[in-house]
């Protein structure tokens, strides 16, 4: 550890605590999730759902799309409504209709206003009632609800059918028709979104951590027919999470300000570049083929963002073709996610693995070169197969026993099913090895300063193994189990350890190019990795606040995800001392257009995960916000923005040294690069971020239901401001096709020449 002993302390330290808090609260949302009834009975004792047919509806909820068609406690997609949501409405108007019958006899809306009140007032203290008998393992329902249930088990029945009535309806969901043909698992999805609805408007029990009176996803979604609104402890937390946030960002401007020092000059960086000189090894040559696919992936991944935006507009049809029997809107936004991932991790992989000869003094390990083509074609099959079984999954032709296996998972972000899952796991380990065995020979030479090394060591071993906490949960694991582990993945391991590895990299590479000094290097990376450690790994929480979690869940999520946002304030200083490197050295002009992607993955780490992530984490914020476009706002800022551009930086870093011939074309990369930050800008603030503000004053006002449902989205300002988004997708895709054609120039049209002898890193450092 040498001269960082109190960083390395410090990192260790971090990590301890904040997994200790993530695996402590985790065994509480075991212990604490809504329980699933063994049977929903009737006052007369007539089984209605059993735990088994509800866990069958919900393995038919995640056949049709999942989370890629609407929403269940409100993670999804965002064209079709939040079921919980809706579920919740129409049983609740139902039963005020059916009670306004029974004691009146006449419709709700025609009774005077104090016969409304008692209702309303009835209403609620039967829904927030719990009536779960932990000693049984049933709950009862009134004569009164199993009515107004199966008014709801018939309009959901024929809304994902093929009926004549609700052919409207689906358009404007996005449905295809037909969406689940089999009437049997059509009933028992119904069964599972009135248990998502049920958790939410049932209060949680005080010895099952409560005794709030809040339910068990602490009051979500807003509904002011039970009553359901923001607990006191989601108003402490949010003024916390506020508190916490003007802190920590004074205390890291007080730190740099004061305790940095300023006496060490920047190195005198060499006469040519340092990684021109070294000779390219046969599995660097090897990479040409990971780039290509990196902007293959991306280019099919803008085409089906286009496609599934203009869905929102044209709910079954591309300009007036009706498409959506093969492509339906829930089939291409998968896609669009799962192409993401990809692309994005191919660029993640490819950097690493040109690092990994440099890392060894210049050479290949015994077979690196077979292990990388190896690496690459099992990425192909994966890629295709997962592609495939989503098509076969969600077109209902695949068995149903199949469906979680080789079809869809139905959770947005890990959809692919569980067999290519292993094998992107399997891909991800295999490149792990790949790494260490050009790092760990490195490693035990003495000599040199190594903690760079072991920092990037350690993000590679973390990238390698925390992906597999998305083997934790099953096909009919409890939702809230699932979604605990399936955020370990989607945010632990691609916003914590991608990070932490993306910044060691720069810092490894800036450092090896005689750039920036080791140790300045060393020490950023350290005290980066810290913070982004520290906010990082409790803030998981942040997403599971209305997820059948308790207040504690909430209270760790709020205090955590508000330092999550402290590091990104000195991003823009990390801007501009990335962006002033291509004028310390006459070669350095060759690396000008990675830099500058490296730049904007600066800015929109400051806007797309600060700014707009801090938008919608504190509580309160969430609780109104969470399921609507500001989420969809956040992720394209956010993940495009930050990883999208620094794949595309790394892979534009590797094409230039892998192909030494290359000159990028000046007119292509001003046109990538301008256009793909035009284009996103222009996607949030013309139609993203206006839609977004829309729904919120609708969510608050009404509920969220009313924020999602048929009479808000297609309101003919709603339809103005989607059209209005084809301009900024358009000029993304412009921006997206000139980077890939700029890559593909350069992988197979500037061949790498045939490589000195008895040249090593060592000597070109020299």
């Amino acid at each position: 550890m040498g001269n960082y002993r109190k960083l390395w302390f410090t990192l260790i330290g971090v990590m301890i605590v904040c997994f200790s808090l993530l695996g402590y609260y985790g065994a509480e949302v075991y212990r604490t999730a809504p329980p699933i009834p063994q049977t929903v009975q009737t006052e007369d004792g007539r089984v209605l759902y059993t735990d088994e047919g509800i866990l069958d509806g919900q393995t038919a909820w995640q056949s049709v799309g999942g989370m890629q068609l609407g929403s269940i406690w409100g993670h999804g997609a965002y064209q079709a409504p939040d079921w919980t949501a809706d579920w919740l409405h129409r049983e609740l108007l139902a039963w005020l209709d059916l009670a306004a019958q029974q004691a009146y006899g006449k419709p709700f809306d025609q009774i005077d206003a104090d016969g409304q009140a008692v209702l309303r007032a009835r209403l609620k203290k039967e829904y927030r009632t719990n009536t779960y008998d932990v000693s049984t393992g049933s709950m009862t329902v009134s004569s009164l609800r199993e009515q107004a249930i199966a008014r709801n088990v018939t309009y959901y029945s024929q809304l994902f059918s093929d009926a004549p009535a609700f052919r409207k309806t689906r358009e404007s969901y996005a449905m295809k028709e037909n969406t689940l043909p089999s009437a049997e698992r059509r009933a028992q999805m119904a069964g599972f979104f009135f248990w998502t609805a049920w958790a939410a408007a049932t209060e949680r029990p005080a010895d099952v951590g409560g005794g709030t009176g809040a339910t068990y996803t602490n009051n979500w979604p807003h509904e002011p027919l039970i009553d359901n609104k923001p607990t006191a402890e989601n108003m402490i937390w949010s003024v916390v999470s506020v508190v916490l946030l003007i802190a920590g960002v004074g205390f890291l401007v007080w730190a740099w300000a004061f305790l940095r020092k300023h006496d060490e000059q920047d190195p005198v960086p060499p006469p040519h570049d340092p990684l021109s000189r070294v000779p390219l090894t046969p599995s660097q040559r090897a990479l040409g083929k990971y780039l290509f696919l990196v902007v293959a992936l991306f280019s099919f991944q803008v085409m089906m963002g286009g496609f599934t935006a203009h869905y929102t507009v044209e709910g079954q049809q591309f300009y007036g073709i009706d498409v959506s029997q093969w492509f339906p809107y829930s089939l291409v936004r998968t896609w669009h996610i799962q192409s993401a991932l990809f692309w994005i991790a191919t660029g993640f992989l490819a950097a690493g693995l040109f690092l990994a000869p440099l890392i060894n003094g210049g050479k290949d390990p015994k077979f690196q070169k077979l292990g990388v083509d190896v690496l690459f074609w099992a990425l192909f099959v994966v890629v295709v197969g997962s592609f495939a079984g989503n098509y076969l999954a969600i077109a209902q032709i695949m068995p149903v026993e199949w469906n979680f296996w080789l079809g869809h998972q139905g959770y947005e972000y890990v959809d692919l099913g569980r067999l290519w899952q292993i094998g992107k796991f399997t891909g991800i380990v295999l490149w792990l090895v790949l790494m260490l065995r050009g790092v760990v020979p490195a490693l035990r030479t003495p000599g040199a300063d190594k903690n760079l090394l072991a920092l990037l060591t350690a993000s590679v071993v973390a990238i390698g193994l925390f992906y597999g906490a998305g083997f934790f949960y099953g096909e009919r694991t409890h939702l809230s189990v699932m979604e605990y582990w399936r955020w370990w993945v989607v945010h632990l391991w691609v916003e914590g350890f991608f990070e932490v590895f993306a910044t060691t990299a720069l810092a490894f590479i800036f450092s090896t190019l005689g750039l920036v000094s080791v140790r300045m290097a060393t020490t950023a990376s350290l005290a980066s990795a810290s913070l982004f450690m520290l906010g990082g790994i409790p803030g998981t929480f942040h997403h599971l606040y209305f997820s059948g979690t308790t207040t504690p869940v909430m209270a760790v999520g709020a205090a955590f995800s508000a330092l999550e946002v402290v590091p990104l304030v000195v991003l823009g200083h990390e801007a501009w001392e990335h962006w002033r490197l291509q004028h310390r050295a006459p070669w350095m002009a060759n690396l000008k257009w990675p830099l500058a992607f490296f730049v904007a993955v600066a800015f929109w780490n400051m806007l797309g995960a600060g700014v707009f992530g801090f938008l919608i984490n504190p509580p309160i914020a969430l609780y109104y916000l969470q399921g609507l476009n500001t989420t969809p706002m956040h992720a394209h800022a956010a993940l495009f923005g930050v990883y999208g551009f620094l794949a595309l930086g790394f892979t534009l870093l590797v094409l230039r040294y892998i192909r030494p011939n290359l000159v990028f074309n000046e007119r292509l990369m001003k046109t990538a690069f301008w256009w793909l930050n035009a284009g996103l800008v222009l996607m949030i603030a013309t139609s993203l971020l206006p839609i977004a503000l829309y729904q919120f004053h609708a969510s608050v006002s009404e509920g969220l239901w009313y924020a999602r449902s048929e009479a808000f989205m297609q309101q003919p300002f709603i339809q103005t401001l989607r059209w209005v988004r084809t301009f900024g997708d358009v000029v993304f895709i412009v921006g997206a096709l000139s980077v890939a054609w700029q890559v593909v120039i350069g992988v197979f049209g500037a061949r790498a020449p045939a490589a000195p002898t008895g040249v090593t890193l060592a000597g070109a450092r020299r």
